[in-house]
């Protein structure tokens, strides 16, 4: 029974919503990037709306990741094949 508690828990806690482009490895890379990242910026835009972090830190936080989230996708991009039709 906690096993299935624990799954149900981090489906609530962490969603993945299936993809639907064209399914290689460098699309699915970034799509889990992308993911990932909104998933953060909503915990840190509730962490601000709840009063534990100040605005500042709420914008500083989600800048680090955006910045984050350019630079592995700006090598993922690079790499021969991103594009399936170019």
């Amino acid at each position: 029974m906690e096993d299935k508690q624990r799954v149900s828990e981090q489906n609530f806690l962490y969603p993945l919503y299936p993809y639907h482009g064209v399914l290689n490895d460098k699309t699915l890379l970034f799509n889990a990037n992308l993911q990932e990242f909104s998933q953060k910026v909503g915990f840190i835009s509730s962490l601000h709306t709840g009063g534990k972090l100040s605005s500042e830190e709420a914008y500083t936080r989600i800048e680090c990741l955006w910045k984050e989230l350019e630079s592995t996708n700006r090598i993922i991009m690079s790499q021969e094949g991103f594009y399936p039709n170019a």
